[in-house]
């Protein structure tokens, strides 16, 4: 526990991941103090953030405990119970994002149903108590289907591409509640990056292009390439317009896919993403400190890019798990890349890092956080 009295506001951040790791970079230079809730002392965080304090984001007498003396919370995860929440906010915490938006990060059929209201462009849908519903989904909407977990899931977790009953029926052994979407072919995957403060000023940083493989994102490029100017402005009002309507408060990333008919909405998050980790170097104000002013209401910074071109590719763990060792090629061969290591055991597929190049030519900053990434992880040249 800090044994010392707090300079400048108080940020609690309950979860002790990567996130609140690197937004504890954004702090310092601010002079915000964080504290974080974890589960253990050897979470990410809580390795180099001293007001560490440990307990469950399920039980509300520790969340109140940590509560105390934060001028404002919020959150590296969507986990934390809705009561909860809607019980600090009844003790006069200042809780960011609030309950009544955090909701539709939590429960993806409430988020469906409210966009839906909103008239934001979504696939099909439907609540599907059991496979019968499902099986009649796919037969009005075409097969394959997919079909998600209503609460939790991430990194490609929770997530079924049905093309047989069977395999629905498979889904549904998970003994979880479920909704279907439409399957959706995508050109490719797009991400806008929003944040808005309690005073309702908003700012959207560039619509970028995210890569996906096995469910996981491993590459960020901003901007998007490609993309027409007036689809890039729409899907920036698109995110601002379900920011404001959600009551978001603090960042909100907003998963969509680019279609031939137009965008759709995939999916939210209301906490700094891995498709905004390119803004640390890439941006004047990095998604990290971005989030610190909107949930302490300060005025937001510019998201003006500080390069024509940023790429972030994620760092996964591979079979060596001594990945220093490699460090030294990394920053020899290209001194301008940046590594940032979240202070994780490393195992195969975990997300470890990430490393972020910055420059004029896309096919020239691609190449070069990929060599970085790749030789970290596997040793090997690219």
């Amino acid at each position: 526990m800090n044994a010392f009295s707090p300079i400048g506001p108080v940020v609690g951040v309950v979860g002790a991941g990567q996130l609140a790791r690197m937004t504890q970079q954004s702090a310092i230079a601010l002079g915000i103090e964080l504290r974080v809730l974890a589960n253990t002392p050897d979470e990410s965080a809580a390795r180099v953030i001293v007001d560490t304090r440990l307990g469950d984001y399920r039980d509300l007498s520790d969340l109140r405990d940590f509560a105390k003396g934060c001028d404002a919370i919020t959150f590296d995860h969507e986990h934390v119970p809705t009561e909860h929440i809607r019980a600090l906010t009844a003790d006069g915490v200042q809780v960011h994002p609030g309950a009544d938006a955090l909701v539709h990060a939590q429960d993806k059929a409430v988020m469906r149903e409210r966009l839906t209201a909103i008239g934001a462009p979504c696939p099909a849908w439907a609540r599907v108590p059991d496979v019968e519903r499902a099986v009649a989904f796919a037969a009005e909407h075409g097969w394959p289907m997919v079909l998600k977990a209503v609460r939790g899931g991430y990194d490609g977790r929770g997530v079924w591409i049905c093309r047989t009953e069977a395999e629905v029926a498979e889904a549904f052994d998970a003994g979880i509640p479920l909704m279907a979407e439409a399957f959706v072919p995508f050109e490719r995957e797009l991400a806008v990056l929003v944040a808005r403060s309690p005073h309702d000023q908003g700012v959207s940083y560039p619509v970028v292009e995210t890569v996906q493989q096995d469910g996981i994102c491993v590459e960020v490029l901003a901007p998007a390439p490609g993309l027409d100017p007036e689809e890039a402005a729409q899907a920036q009002r698109l995110a601002l317009n379900i920011a404001h309507e959600l009551g978001v408060t603090g960042l909100l990333a907003v998963e969509m896919f680019q279609t031939a008919g137009g965008l759709l909405v995939n999916e939210l998050a209301m906490r700094p993403h891995n498709s905004g980790h390119w803004t640390i170097e890439g941006a004047l104000t990095s998604q990290f400190e971005q989030h610190l002013r909107a949930v302490l209401d300060l005025p937001l910074g510019s998201p003006t890019m500080t390069a024509p071109v940023v790429v972030m590719v994620n760092l996964l763990g591979g079979d060596d798990p001594d990945v220093f060792k490699r460090y030294e090629h990394v920053m020899a061969h290209d001194p301008g890349v940046k590594v940032h290591f979240y202070g994780k055991q490393v195992r195969p597929g975990r997300k470890i890092g990430h490393v972020t190049a910055v420059g004029d030519d896309l096919d020239e900053v691609r190449a070069r956080a990929r060599h970085a990434a790749v030789h970290l992880t596997t040793g090997e040249y690219v």
